[in-house]
């Protein structure tokens, strides 16, 4: 059961919602449960958070330009400049506040969905083993 809030705990946290999952990672290895499986569903729970704000970004961007709060013109641009560095961008994905809707942009801008995936696993996991060296 443990594992499994924490899962939600990073799920959530990695959604443009107001959350955090590191208190509740930092207390469950200060307890004693099984680091590895820490590691593993906090990352998969936050890697999965950040694939639904990228699919969110996918699916959003034609009502973002419906509702005229971005242009096309821009959204080309900014496509151009992300498939060049966004991979960079992606593996700042692990920042608080910033990290989430860089997830989100990735998917408005249509960022090559597997490279997406390898950098945020990569990115999450660093921040959470991170964390737990630090202890």
């Amino acid at each position: 059961m443990t594992y499994l809030i924490l899962f939600i705990s990073a799920f959530l946290s990695a959604t443009l919602l107001p959350f955090g999952s590191e208190a509740l990672l930092i207390y469950n290895i200060s307890v004693g449960y099984d680091i590895y499986l820490l590691l593993f569903f906090a990352t998969l729970g936050n890697s999965l958070g950040s694939i639904l704000n990228y699919y969110l970004g996918l699916k959003g961007e034609e009502y973002l330009i419906e509702k005229k709060l971005l242009k096309e013109k821009y959204i080309d641009i900014s496509k151009r400049y992300f498939d060049k560095y966004g991979f960079l961008t992606i593996l700042f994905a692990w920042v608080p506040i910033i990290g989430d809707p860089i997830t989100f942009i990735a998917g408005v801008l249509k960022y090559d969905f597997k490279k997406f995936v390898i950098l945020i696993i990569i990115s999450k996991f660093s921040r959470y083993l991170f964390i737990a060296l630090i202890i």
